[in-house]
């Protein structure tokens, strides 16, 4: 599985005082889509071994997003060094394809037991990569 994808519609609670989304539900977002991509390319046994703990995000902000606008989050893997992988999201207007917001996001892998950090496996590097 090299990227993954989803749709979602910005509701009322995604509002900040502007009336677009807070930037702190970009970052809700990036999480999530992140996690879900995570839970689809592995299975509960890889899961139950490792854990992803964010080192740092970079988000860019394009443009705002309102009420209604149903937007496309786009995730992937760039980069796998040691224990880090970089992540990308992307979030475009659904409609316009417009860019919205464009997060890169550093990721650290731990052993779910000793919580220190762990070299990312090749084959859960393959199964991002998708060979």
């Amino acid at each position: 599985m090299q990227s993954y994808s989803e749709v979602l519609t910005v509701q009322e609670q995604d509002l900040d005082d502007n009336q677009h989304v807070n930037n702190v539900r970009y970052v809700e977002w990036v999480q999530n889509i992140s996690k879900k991509h995570w839970e689809a390319a592995t299975n509960p046994d890889i899961r139950k071994n490792m854990i992803w703990v964010v080192k740092n995000h970079n988000i860019s902000y394009q443009r705002s997003a309102l009420l209604g606008d149903e937007l496309l989050l786009k995730t992937h893997i760039q980069k796998t060094q040691g224990p880090l992988s970089i992540r990308v999201v992307e979030i475009h207007h659904n409609k316009t394809g417009q860019l919205i917001v464009k997060a890169i996001t550093e990721w650290c892998l731990l052993d779910a037991i000793s919580l220190r950090p762990k070299r990312v496996p090749e084959a859960i590097q393959k199964l991002f990569k998708g060979t």
